[in-house]
């Protein structure tokens, strides 16, 4: 009998976990060749959060939040191989802090200073300013 092996890259068990019931994921499968597993091109991180991610400073997978006490309201986020945000309860991915934080807030705000790494605290823009440093 043959045997079925299936590994998901991160970023879609984030998105798995993340999606609420209402949404749609796609998965596609796809015959590989042989018995050797395929091994996936790497990813290039793009768009603004590449040159943390060259870096070093920033890691896909790396959880990101943000608590705002006046509005009463928190995000999370989790950073793709290829520098965008995947947040709780959007089915698709954001290219920006600032677009992701706009989605979880409803106005127009700074996400570099909103998200902060949720195991340290440091911001993205802590982040930025140590790349400059360097």
């Amino acid at each position: 009998m043959a045997t079925l092996s299936i590994h998901f890259d991160p970023a879609v068990i984030a998105r798995l976990t993340s999606a609420s019931g209402d949404d749609t994921i796609h998965v596609t499968l796809s015959l590989g060749g042989g018995s050797d597993v395929a091994t996936a091109a790497p990813v290039i991180p793009h768009g603004p959060l590449a040159t943390l991610m060259q870096a070093g400073l920033l890691k896909p997978d790396t959880v990101l939040t943000f608590h705002q006490r006046r509005a009463n309201r928190s995000g999370r986020a989790v950073v793709t191989a290829d520098g965008q945000l995947i947040v709780d309860g959007h089915s698709s991915p954001f290219p920006s802090p600032s677009k992701a934080a706009e989605a979880v807030t409803g106005n127009v705000i700074n996400g570099w200073t909103l998200w902060h790494i949720e195991n340290d605290g440091r911001t993205l823009d802590d982040l930025r300013r140590e790349l400059d440093a360097e």
